[in-house]
Order: C-alpha cells, then sequence, then structure tokens
C-alpha cells in the first residue's frame, strides 16, 4: 500500500487540523465541521495530482485553449455519519464524482472493550473500471475501513482505490496493510502515537461523529 501523508510538510492542512484537535475549540460544531470540509479540500487538491487526465480543447471568447481535464470517472463513498463532512470537502473539488455511503459501527456484544463491526446498509453505483475513494475521518484499527472494501467488492471491481482518512493510528495502517491489496493509496493527514486501551486514537481529536453532529446513543 502507498500512503501519502500530507502532515510531512508544513501548509495550512496542519493549521487547519491543530484547531480541530483543540479542546477549546471542540464546542463549536460547527468550526469543527467547515475545518474537516477544508481538509477534505486540500486532500482532493493532492489526491488529484494521482488521477489520470486526457487532452482537451477550450473554446475561450478569443481562441482555442489546449488543456485537460480529468480522464476517468470517481466514486466517491464515505462511512456514516463521521465521513459526511469529509466527504463534502472532496465533492467540492471532484464535482462530476458519483457518490456512495455505507454505515459501519462498532457492535459491543458483551458491553466491554470488544467489538466487531457491523456493515448494514450502503448505496453506491456500479464500481467496475472506476476510481474509487473510500472517506473516513479516523483511522483506528483499520477494521470500519476493511470490512467496507470488502462489502463493497461485491458491487465491482474499482480501478484503482483510495483510502482518505484525517487522522490515522499505525495499528491501523498496519492492519490496511495486511488486509487490503497492494496497489491501494492512503492518503492521511497526520499519522499519530498509538492505539488506547479502548481503540481510540492517541493524541487524536476524540469522537470525530460526535463533534460534528453531536453525541448518540
Amino acid at each position: 500500500m502507498q500512503i501519502h501523508n500530507l502532515s510531512e510538510k508544513n501548509s495550512v492542512l496542519n493549521h487547519f487540523l491543530s484547531q480541530i484537535r483543540d479542546v477549546n475549540t471542540h464546542k463549536d460544531s460547527m468550526r469543527f465541521r467547515r475545518n474537516i470540509e477544508r481538509i477534505g479540500e486540500i486532500m482532493a487538491y493532492e489526491l488529484s495530482k494521482e488521477l489520470q487526465y486526457k487532452a482537451i480543447d477550450v473554446q475561450t471568447p478569443l481562441g482555442i485553449k489546449h488543456t485537460t481535464e480529468i480522464k476517468d470517472q470517481l466514486i466517491l463513498c464515505s462511512i456514516l455519519r463521521a465521513g459526511l463532512q469529509l466527504h463534502l470537502g472532496f465533492l467540492n473539488y471532484f464535482d462530476n464524482a458519483e457518490n456512495g455511503f455505507v454505515s459501519a459501527y462498532r457492535h459491543h456484544p458483551n458491553n466491554d472493550d470488544t467489538f466487531n463491526i457491523l456493515v448494514e446498509y450502503q448505496a453506491i453505483a456500479d464500481l467496475n473500471n472506476k476510481d474509487l475513494l473510500l472517506i473516513d475521518p479516523m483511522l483506528a484499527t483499520g477494521q470500519s475501513i476493511v470490512a467496507v472494501y470488502n462489502k463493497l467488492m461485491e458491487r465491482g471491481t474499482p480501478k484503482s482505490i483510495h483510502i482518505a482518512v484525517v487522522i490515522a493510528a499505525p495499528e491501523g495502517i498496519e492492519f490496511l496493510e495486511k488486509n487490503l491489496p497492494d496497489n491501494c493509496h492512503l492518503w492521511v493527514a497526520s499519522i499519530d502515537d498509538k492505539l488506547n486501551e479502548h481503540s481510540y486514537i492517541v493524541p487524536g481529536l476524540g469522537d470525530a461523529g460526535d463533534l460534528a453532529y453531536g453525541s448518540k446513543l
């Protein structure tokens, strides 16, 4: 798997990321959502450099401009609900993309820290020969992304697979490397230190879904 760690170079991406981590701004859900969206836009721009393009001619008022446009059909697929705002950031740039949504959540059958991933809902188009971009803000254990990937592969075979996350734990990256094809691309805004005993990313930022949309039962 090819890993693109976008925080290795200083940019406004790190500025937005530091704000959404800060506990002093966590009560401002609108600011949190907007910064997640901005991070998605920046990641979309960086990812766009890896896509394939075709030559086109554009008629301007004064002549013809020889330029390029994205060649292949993109499918943006976010994991509900936390992925919605990051999804919007990518859609702001890839406005001709098809869109898909999948639900995946941690199920704790024994009401303790052990869990499995349940995938219960999916709405997505045919994936065959398209560029799939799987979106989820937090890559903790990696189990959700792998479970969703396996479910999506029942709907077709994409030409390329890109995974976009805001914050990743090393354990989650290792799990993806063991369970996803070698030609996958992982785009990450920051790689953090570790997972804690509850499988949450440290230092991380908390629960991205709750911070964006409010607490859940």
